[in-house]
């Protein structure tokens, strides 16, 4: 062998031992980042969604009359008649009840003739008014001539028509009060003929001709004769919980099911709105005028009324899934930016599949399908978007 030869030889040995080594390098360096990548887990991610909500949803509600008024006696007397009965329709107006109370006939005498007395010492004071007060002017007439009338009769005459003016008035003021008095007894009179107040139903009757009644006296409880209701048109009352009451003005048309006629639906408007939650129950009274010529529907009914829920701009929703509980809050996982963060929300509405959400969110946020406690925040995660909030 050459002296040459032997000096190429190491040579290449050891360029293939160099070579084999950086192989085997490169190669370690491969799996170590196909290990990394392979620890980033993929989770299904969706978009946060933006909408106006318009959605139906049903509450209770009770039909109660537009009008009810249960009418007491407001004197003392017997039932001489009553007209009307349970389910009797009357008119504005109409006599339902007659009362009598003789006390009221002699009261009524009384006065009348206590009015007359007064009319006539009025008379008779007017008359000596008129007499003493030509007895004044006459004097005064002949006191331009000296001599004639002495001064001192000039003066009583005066006197007494001033007097006599004064009598005049003071029966007067008697008068008055004597005709008040007549005119209140009168008024009197006229509740002992009980009438209709509105056109309606009488729905409730308790007494019967010679029954005594009267007013309630002190603490005790008086019991109506008659109760009368306005059925034509009705009120239908329902307590709507607080986050579905905006969106909805007076005027609305809404509709509503009653149990005696399954499969139809009336239809009632929104008249009027409290404006005041009842902290006990978290609701507010809204009222609807239902119109009932037909007198299909009765006062006292439970409704399902059919309630439409609005906003009056977009918000935001995610699936139900999405939402996270824990016992100390609620959240959805958003990621940004390959990291999982913990947003805390307050959940709407159901609009389809989707849940309204209340938070530091905006619209196109991605956020995990399965929300839950075991993707920690500040997780890196590869996001995969699916298809889970479209309606």
């Amino acid at each position: 062998m050459s002296r040459s030869t032997l000096f190429v030889l190491p040579m290449l040995i050891g360029m293939s031992i160099l070579s084999i080594s950086c192989s085997s390098s490169e190669s370690s360096s491969r799996a170590s980042a196909s290990n990394t990548a392979s620890s980033v887990p993929t989770i299904d991610a969706v978009k946060i969604v933006s909408q106006k909500l318009n959605i139906t949803t049903r509450l209770p509600a009770e039909l109660r009359p537009y009008e009810a008024v249960a009418i007491y006696p407001k004197v003392t007397g017997f039932v001489k008649r009553i007209g009307v009965d349970r389910g009797s329709h009357v008119k504005t107006g109409q006599l339902m009840v007659r009362l009598e109370a003789p006390e009221l006939l002699a009261q009524t005498a009384e006065a009348q003739a206590k009015l007359e007395s007064a009319g006539s010492q009025l008379a008779a004071a007017e008359a000596k008014l008129a007499a003493d007060e030509n007895t004044y002017q006459n004097l005064k007439a002949a006191s331009a001539t000296p001599g004639v009338v002495a001064g001192n009769d000039l003066i009583l005459a005066e006197k007494a028509a001033q007097a006599d003016h004064a009598q005049v008035k003071a029966i007067q003021e008697n008068v008055n009060a004597a005709r008040q008095a007549l005119q209140s007894i009168t008024e009197v009179q006229g509740y002992l003929s009980v009438k209709a107040p509105f056109d309606g139903v009488v729905t409730e009757r308790n007494v019967h001709p010679g029954a005594l009644v009267g007013p309630a006296v002190g603490s005790g409880t008086a019991i109506p004769m008659v109760r009368v209701e306005t059925i034509s048109k009705l009120r239908l009352i329902v307590p709507v919980p607080e986050n579905y009451v905006a969106g909805i003005p007076e005027g609305t048309k809404v509709g509503f099911t009653v149990p005696s006629f399954p499969g139809q639906t009336f239809t009632g408007k929104v008249a009027r709105i409290s404006h005041e939650v009842d902290v006990q129950t978290r609701t507010m009274p809204v009222e609807l005028d239902v119109m009932n010529l037909s007198g299909r529907l009765a006062p006292g009914t439970f409704c399902e009324v059919l309630w439409p829920v609005q906003r009056p701009e977009p918000t935001l929703f995610v699936p139900p899934s999405a939402i996270a509980r824990t016992l100390q809050r609620i959240f959805v996982v958003r990621i940004r930016n390959g990291q999982t963060d913990w947003i805390d929300v307050k959940t709407g509405a159901n609009s389809g599949n989707l849940t309204e959400v209340f938070g530091d969110l905006r619209e196109g946020d991605l956020v995990a399908t399965r929300g839950t406690d075991e993707l920690k925040p500040g997780t890196s995660v590869k996001a995969q978007e699916g298809s889970e909030n479209k309606q």
